[in-house]
């Protein structure tokens, strides 16, 4: 399946949801369906760099994830490094620049270096920004800004009457993004699921019922061809658009 070059997103951000149930479906462990999830990022990753997307977002990991029982939060933190590692020579090949947002300092020590050193060994590339939101939350991401501005404003470092959409745009995890044109989520959910709300103002949502780890280049193919066949008003009527 191919798709129309002439009205390709932007940003594409993805919900990569059914990992477990994908597992449970199998009869297998849930960390299996993690692993073979990995598979779908790669081949997402590669597709979105064929087409020329310049943004691609991927929630990795939640605010809300370390609630899940510690052997499989530690195993998906194990997973990321053995990632990293494994994908970097592929990474820099396809001249990807690697980008992390959420609260990264809070993350294990090696979890922590491993995203610093590829982000590091990767900035220089420009034909993909592939971001992974990891500790990440939306509703967390607008408060610790607001706070930062609060703070700097009783400081005298920022006048009040110059906070707007943009300043605060400036203080998010996720500043140097552009705002989400397409959000896909698989497994069937139809929720955002406090994932980059200050970027989705105006994102087209496409929901799927196909689970992560099988979610293919046609899958992936269908979600655009859905999106270039969707009229975008940013407010406007149709007539001017």
């Amino acid at each position: 399946m191919t798709t129309q070059l002439k009205n390709i997103p932007n940003h594409i951000a993805v919900i990569m949801d059914g990992n477990g149930r994908w597992a449970k479906k199998k009869g297998k462990e849930r960390i299996q369906g993690h692993k073979k999830g990995i598979l779908s990022v790669r081949k997402l990753v590669e597709e979105a760099s064929k087409i020329n997307i310049s943004y691609l977002t991927l929630f990795a990991f939640s605010t809300e994830n370390w609630k899940r029982p510690k052997n499989e939060v530690s195993t998906l933190m194990d997973l990321i490094v053995l990632s990293l590692d494994k994908e970097l020579k592929t990474i820099i090949d396809n001249k990807i620049k690697l980008n992390a947002i959420g609260d990264i300092n809070s993350l294990p020590q090696e979890v922590k270096k491993k995203l610093k050193e590829t982000i590091e060994k990767t900035k220089n590339n420009r034909r993909l920004i592939l971001t992974i939101a990891i500790n990440y939350g939306g509703k967390e991401e607008i408060t610790n800004a607001l706070k930062t501005i609060i703070n700097k404003v009783k400081k005298n470092i920022i006048l009040e009457e110059k906070v707007d959409e943009e300043l605060i745009n400036t203080h998010l995890y996720s500043k140097n993004l552009p705002d989400v044109d397409l959000l896909i989520r698989t497994s069937g959910e139809k929720r955002i699921s406090n994932f980059l709300l200050w970027k989705i103002p105006y994102a087209e949502l496409y929901f799927t019922n196909i689970l992560w780890p099988e979610f293919s280049k046609n899958d992936f193919y269908k979600a655009i061809i859905n999106y270039q066949k969707r009229e975008r008003r940013f407010g406007k009527t149709s007539e001017q658009v």
